[in-house]
């Protein structure tokens, strides 16, 4: 139904994870976890973002090649729309770039300069937030013992002080 819950002891930290689908119809249902949650996990899918050269900005008119963000600006509205959302002010933002096991994928340095980047500085970033980009493989396992530490230390933070607001 586009949204699994599990539960992970890590450490002294019982971890509960909702996993909700990025499908556009299921992104309205996102708003309904902010004020509960701790930590907020963008998974990107690194190898379905548009052109290779993320970080290059350009058109013909100063002879870069025009950028084809289709999928990547995609993500960045997305995204610009979770952090506006006054319930998740304050929530510490993981941005895990995955498949970086394939060939074809993008680089974390370019999706930082060409989309993260792009967040924060944009009309909507404003904001100060705690936030990270990690290179991942949910195929391999790369990067995701360094994303849960990540994620671990923020929730011993942030559930101190940003206590959630349990509906």
């Amino acid at each position: 139904m586009g949204q699994n819950v599990a539960t992970l002891a890590v450490g002294d930290l019982y971890l509960r994870i909702w996993d909700v689908g990025g499908q556009h119809a299921l992104r309205g249902l996102w708003q309904h976890y902010y004020a509960a949650c701790h930590a907020i996990v963008f998974v990107l899918d690194s190898a379905d973002v548009g052109d290779a050269d993320v970080g290059r900005l350009g058109g013909a008119a100063d002879g870069g090649a025009a950028l084809d963000t289709g999928r990547l600006e995609e993500c960045r509205l997305v995204l610009e729309d979770v952090l506006f959302n006054a319930d998740a002010e304050g929530v510490p933002l993981l941005v895990l770039a995955n498949k970086q096991d394939r060939e074809d994928c993008v680089e974390v340095v370019r999706i930082k300069e060409g989309f993260v980047r792009k967040v924060f500085e944009g009309e909507k970033g404003g904001s100060l937030r705690d936030s990270r980009v990690l290179p991942c493989s949910a195929l391999t396992g790369t990067g995701v013992e360094e994303a849960v530490e990540w994620i671990c230390s923020r929730v011993k933070w942030n559930k101190e002080s940003r206590p959630p607001v349990m509906r």
